[in-house]
């Protein structure tokens, strides 16, 4: 059987992805992200500190003998605090958004195979999305509790519906295509029609939406801990070092100098990431 695909596709030589090495802004934010990244997971073997163990030697200065960025009011490295709280931070938003999309993804296509199941996913997405993130981060706390397990939560749940209203709308747009109107006059079945012709050119603007929510998912997992409600002490997140750096900032700010240049990297790098692959989708 013909596989219809529309002109769109056939007319790019390359996946936007791969395209992200031919733009500055893919460079850059790759560049940032990588280093980012490469530091968390390489963190066991740039610092031979625990980030949880205390000394009597607190609020030192960047470049002190044993620890080149200083330590914390309690005496703890910051190097080490920092390079294991990305590590914690990469690894919560790497499970949430992905679970996140996954779910978004399934009941968007659940509401695409009926109307009646249609209008029941449209409510739960409304539900949800009346809830601000940071209100729905309090609303799972008061139930689990702080900890990392509502913090991949409460992500997931804030971007179940920004993935199934985009898929939603992609499957839309797709069904009043030429191709998927051929595809039905060669007898192509309703399931194979959605799984093997529209979802492949539906699901394309949700690459980019998975940049968006790596960036969202940083901002809320740092609210929350900053707040206290997340990731609890003395596990390091960048949120909770940040937190922690606050009433000595006037005094040593150098604590708070390492979490806010990593976020403000991660979250420029992402953000970069997810402006170069529009533009390339959108070429």
């Amino acid at each position: 059987m013909t596989t219809y695909t529309p002109e769109k596709r056939a007319a790019r030589p390359r996946p936007p992805y791969l395209a992200l090495l031919a733009t500055w802004r893919g460079r850059i934010g790759l560049a940032l992200v990588g280093l980012v990244a490469a530091a968390g997971l390489l963190a066991p073997l740039l610092t031979g500190h625990d980030p949880t163990a205390q000394s009597g030697q607190g609020l030192l200065g960047p470049g002190a003998p044993g620890h080149p960025l200083g330590t914390d009011e309690l005496g703890r490295d910051l190097l080490s605090r920092l390079l294991y709280g990305i590590r914690t931070d990469l690894g919560l938003i790497g499970l949430a958004v992905p679970l996140g999309a996954v779910l978004g993804c399934l009941a968007a296509l659940a509401a695409a195979a009926h109307p009646a199941a249609d209008t029941v996913v449209q409510r739960v997405f409304d539900l949800v999305l009346a809830f601000p993130g940071l209100i729905l981060a309090l609303l799972v706390i008061a139930v689990a509790g702080p900890g990392w397990l509502p913090v991949v939560l409460v992500i997931a749940l804030a971007e179940i519906p920004v993935f199934g209203r985009q898929l939603r709308a992609g499957i839309l747009v797709q069904r009043g295509r030429e191709y998927v109107t051929a595809a039905r006059v060669g007898g192509t079945s309703r399931t194979r029609l959605l799984v093997r012709h529209i979802l492949p050119n539906a699901a394309e603007p949700l690459i980019v939406q998975f940049a968006v929510s790596l960036t969202v998912a940083v901002f809320l997992e740092g609210a929350m801990s900053f707040l206290g409600v997340g990731v609890r002490p003395p596990e390091p997140t960048l949120g909770n070092v940040l937190a922690q750096a606050m009433p000595y900032l006037a005094q040593s700010p150098h604590v708070a100098a390492g979490p806010l240049v990593v976020i403000t990297a991660l979250v420029a790098g992402l953000s970069l990431l997810a402006d170069a692959l529009n533009r390339e989708i959108r070429r």
